[in-house]
């Protein structure tokens, strides 16, 4: 077996980084697509179907309905 050469190395050192960025751009691509759906659902007054946990609802106010005392 013959052991890589240094400009082996360089070519798969190369070949690693153009695949990380190539990943990264369509993480980033995703990433934009997502925040410009966000943006038009707010815009036209649309449900927010982002993924994730969803916001906590707002604790009852003393006064609003409810048991009266």
């Amino acid at each position: 077996m013959s052991e890589p050469t240094e400009t082996g190395k360089q070519t798969e050192v190369a070949r690693q980084a153009a695949l990380r960025a190539e990943r990264r751009a369509q993480q980033l691509r995703a990433n934009l697509q997502r925040r410009k759906a966000q943006t038009r659902a707010r815009r036209e007054g649309g449900a927010d179907e982002a993924e994730g946990l969803p916001a906590a609802a707002a604790p009852p106010r003393p006064g609003d309905g409810g048991d009266p005392e």
